[in-house]
């Protein structure tokens, strides 16, 4: 009987032979093996880049400050005058600016609180059923970091009011560490201008992991007081007065700080503005009240200088003075076109100066 051939091998000449040498294949024949590290496909992914060294960082900002040379010295000269300004005059005119700058700074994160309603919040802790509390609260520690207290820079977890929960988990980094990172970038800038310093810091600033609800703000009233730290009048640089152009993010460091710089000279501008008007006021004041007596006359006339929106409740609480002696001298001098009332109601109303 004849065997059978093996199907297996039906269609082919000889057999394969397992035995012998394997022949060798080119690498370039390998098409599953990943090629050159230098020639990676475009297709795959973006994988976590390495963070920019702390020099590199710092180098871009010396460099961005030395091309803007010249408009640097020229905003720093008016920052120098508007300190100069406020060492020369009242208490009473830093506090106003604060809660100028304070204001237009929570149209800018979004929280949008009025000058009246900040007054209110500000003098009696007082707001509406429907108000946000929260955004009320941020304005008011924006006005107090603006207004004194330790700067940034000798505690900055302090300055900021916050403090690590209690029980946090482990992967998560302390504030105290978030904090220390961003001081230690800010003191290797320690060369720079601190204006440009400030503009860093402030952009920066959501890098070195400090954000959270309302950061936007905290990183604008750090930035403030770090511009101003050289002053002596002036507790900080105002930066959203007039508009917050020079806060928007976005460009090359070098970008960046010239919005910076001209965000800052045209805040400069209006707190300048802001307090001729004050000076020319209190003068005229002073004059058209001299027939008056008493304590409450002057009082009354410093409070409408430190705030920009006065109620009775407010300048009774303000000034120690009767509800009624309040009204009686509001009347007059709305009589005399010191003052008018700018709600336009019955109930509730609210006073300013007429520059």
């Amino acid at each position: 009987m004849t065997p059978q051939r093996s199907a297996l091998y039906d269609d082919l000449d000889d057999p394969p032979s397992y035995t012998g040498e394997v022949e060798q294949t080119s690498e370039d024949d390998l098409w599953f093996l990943p090629g050159p590290r230098d020639e990676e496909p475009d297709y795959l992914p973006p994988g976590p880049r390495a963070e920019p060294r702390e020099t590199e960082v710092v180098d871009a900002w010396v460099q961005a400050e030395a091309g803007c040379a010249a408009h640097l010295a020229w905003v720093a000269g008016r920052l120098g005058a508007l300190d100069d300004r406020l060492r020369r005059g009242p208490e009473g005119w830093q506090h106003r600016l604060a809660l100028i700058e304070t204001a237009d700074l929570s149209w800018f994160v979004g929280d949008r609180v009025g000058p009246d309603r900040l007054a209110l919040w500000m003098s009696m802790r007082l707001s509406g059923v429907q108000e946000d509390t929260g955004a009320l609260a941020r304005v008011g520690w924006a006005v107090r970091r603006l207004t004194g207290g330790p700067g940034p820079k000798v505690d900055l977890a302090s300055f900021l009011g916050r403090r690590d929960p209690e029980n946090m988990a482990d992967e998560a980094e302390p504030l105290a560490n978030r904090a220390g990172g961003w001081l230690d970038l800010m003191a290797a800038a320690r060369d720079l201008h601190p204006i440009t310093r400030a503009c860093m810091g402030f952009h920066l600033w959501s890098l070195a992991g400090l954000g959270q609800q309302g950061d936007r703000m905290e990183a604008a009233v750090t930035a403030g007081r770090i511009a101003a730290s050289e002053g002596k009048g002036a507790i900080f640089a105002p930066l959203a007065m007039g508009g917050a152009g020079g806060l928007r993010a976005g460009g090359a460091p070098s970008e960046r700080l010239v919005r910076w710089l001209d965000g800052m000279e045209t805040a400069c501008l209006t707190a300048m503005r802001n307090l001729d008007d004050i000076e020319a006021w209190s003068a005229r004041a002073e004059a058209e009240m001299t027939p008056l007596s008493g304590k409450t006359p002057p009082a009354l006339r410093r409070a409408l200088t430190e705030w920009p929106l006065v109620s009775a409740p407010m300048a009774e609480a303000l000034t120690g003075a009767s509800r009624a002696a309040v009204q009686r001298n509001l009347g007059w001098m709305e009589q005399r076109g010191l003052i008018r009332e700018v709600t336009g109601q019955g109930r509730f109303r609210m006073w300013r100066l007429i520059s």
